[in-house]
């Protein structure tokens, strides 16, 4: 039965300061470090989840929060695979600003319907804009015309899915147990393909930082079982936090 793990990174410093984070490449901050090797000592105290293969984003705070839990399992010397297509959604011009400060500029119905509405992107950045990812060097070998300059869910989850058949569903059908540490809304559209969930619904699905959730999966990799490691209230009150992020 193939196993598969996803965990969104731990905080990084710009969740710590509320700003709307995408692409920009932020560091994981002392809590987030913490939540990330409290993540591997939770699946090291599953003994039938055995680990043995990495999927990450190209993102520092994805990247050493895999590092951490590998860490903790004493499996860092694991193939670790990275790639731009698990990064995180892509916000545009609103990367690097304040959450409750934009719901005050904007108002709250136009930034939930950038946070979590399914088809509305955010502003685009400017192709000009020093941030914009075809002036950084790791995307030199992705087309100019698949690089965002801001994305809504289901463009994160059409760049997602290419990635999903052709490289983790593989993984998992050769027998591995796979570990996918990469972001809130990549692990979001990621869900919403594996769970079903409806374009209104996921919407009010929110992914706290740190949590690893398991699932066990059939010979089609459709879900026969899904859990949450830890406490779940504490569980509860983290998504609930990330809820609230804007207000």
């Amino acid at each position: 039965m193939p196993t598969l793990v996803l965990l969104r990174h731990g905080q990084s410093a710009w969740n710590a300061t509320n700003q709307f984070t995408g692409w920009v490449d932020v560091d994981l901050s002392e809590l987030g470090e913490a939540e990330a090797r409290a993540a591997g000592q939770l699946l090291a105290g599953e003994p039938d989840v055995v680990v043995d293969l990495v999927h990450t984003s190209v993102l520092t705070r994805a990247v050493r929060t895999a590092n951490l839990v590998l860490d903790e399992l004493g499996r860092s010397y694991l193939p670790v695979r990275r790639h731009w297509r698990l990064n995180e959604r892509h916000y545009g011009a609103l990367q690097g600003l304040d959450k409750k400060a934009t719901a005050e500029r904007h108002g709250p119905e136009q930034l939930r319907a950038w946070r979590r509405g399914y088809a509305t992107p955010p502003p685009p950045l400017d192709r000009d804009d020093p941030t914009h990812p075809a002036h950084d060097p790791r995307y030199a070998d992705v087309p100019p015309s698949a690089l965002p300059a801001g994305e809504c869910l289901a463009d994160v989850v059409r760049r997602l899915l290419p990635y999903w058949e052709d490289a983790i569903a593989p993984d998992l059908l050769a027998g591995h147990t796979v570990l996918v540490a990469a972001h809130g809304n990549s692990l979001r559209a990621l869900r919403k393909h594996l769970e079903a969930i409806t374009d209104d619904d996921i919407a009010g699905l929110d992914i706290p930082t740190g949590v690893p959730r398991v699932y066990d999966l059939d010979a089609r990799l459709e879900v026969v079982s899904a859990r949450d490691l830890g406490d779940p209230a504490a569980i509860a009150a983290a998504a609930e936090a990330v809820a609230r992020q804007a207000g």
